[in-house]
């Protein structure tokens, strides 16, 4: 109801100023209310004034609740018999490079472990000084995706022929149409859709020589989500939104085949850039290109 001057945003600040008094939400929920407020800025403010006034109402009392000390002093973390100590002096310093004495990001600071291996191994964090500091504890690996991930998107790929020179048969000079149809469980800004293609093919409607408008004239798009810019590169089609509400909605895109081979391609996908844990994956089939 923006002609009302409420909007998701405003709802979204005065959730946040409500649970902060509320002693049934944990100071970690406090945490991630916070930041899915702070999400929906845009250009450093959100949409009305009435939303900004708010926010900052909203905001002020969430650092007297939770961050009403500054952080000082050393941050131990231990991960079988290994440490790492944050200095928290060092966190509006340049980075060093070194990963074990801490990197700054912004104005907190981080480590790096290594996998402890095959047996699993207690990770504790401990601060030594004044101030409650956030943890954010993440785990990367490179590790092959044979099914779906979905983490508040799913996605659903679907290749069709557009010309194809023998059925059942893909060969150098067919094109295909991808069609990538994304269900969002909730109103997220800036996603970016990101779908691989084999190497040396071409993402057709760049407009460069040789690329053909009359094949990719029958791309559709489903739902109100528009992309504010589309890349179609050497290695895959992306698109990025500027803001996508929940629910359903698709793209479509189409390839030429230009090089024969046998192509093993990345996962397929779908990410809010400044909220990574929101993502889906879903594994690509190789393609075999006669």
């Amino acid at each position: 109801l923006w002609w009302l001057m409420v909007s998701p945003e405003l709802n979204a600040i005065r959730m946040l100023r409500l649970a902060a008094d509320d002693p049934a939400i944990a100071a970690s929920d406090a945490g991630r209310l916070a930041r899915g407020a702070l999400s929906r800025q845009k250009q450093g403010r959100w949409q009305t004034t009435i939303t900004n006034a708010w926010g900052v109402v909203a905001l002020r009392h969430f650092k007297e609740r939770f961050e009403r000390d500054p952080v000082a002093g050393t941050s131990l973390l231990k991960l079988g018999d290994t440490e790492r100590p944050l200095d928290w002096a060092k966190s509006v310093s340049r980075n060093t490079g070194d990963p074990t004495q801490g990197t700054p990001i912004g104005d907190g600071v981080s480590a790096h472990f290594d996998w402890p291996g095959a047996a699993a191994a207690p990770l504790s964090l401990q601060h030594q000084g004044s101030g409650k500091p956030w943890a954010f504890i993440a785990s990367r690996a490179a590790l092959p995706l044979d099914k779906p991930l979905f983490a508040g998107y799913s996605v659903k790929r679907t290749t069709t022929p557009v010309e194809q020179q023998k059925p059942g048969v893909w060969q150098r000079g067919d094109t295909y149409r991808v069609t990538l149809e994304i269900d969002a469980q909730a109103d997220m800004t800036w996603v970016v859709v990101n779908d691989p293609v084999p190497a040396g093919a071409s993402v057709l409607g760049s407009g460069l020589g040789g690329d053909s408008k009359q094949l990719a004239s029958g791309e559709k798009k489903t739902g109100w989500e528009r992309p504010a810019f589309e890349e179609r590169a050497f290695d895959g089609f992306r698109a990025y939104y500027q803001y996508v509400p929940k629910g359903k909605f698709s793209v479509e895109y189409t390839v030429r085949l230009n090089n024969p081979g046998n192509f093993q391609m990345p996962a397929t996908r779908v990410e809010a850039m400044y909220a990574p844990e929101i993502f889906a994956e879903v594994p690509v089939e190789k393609m075999e290109v006669k």
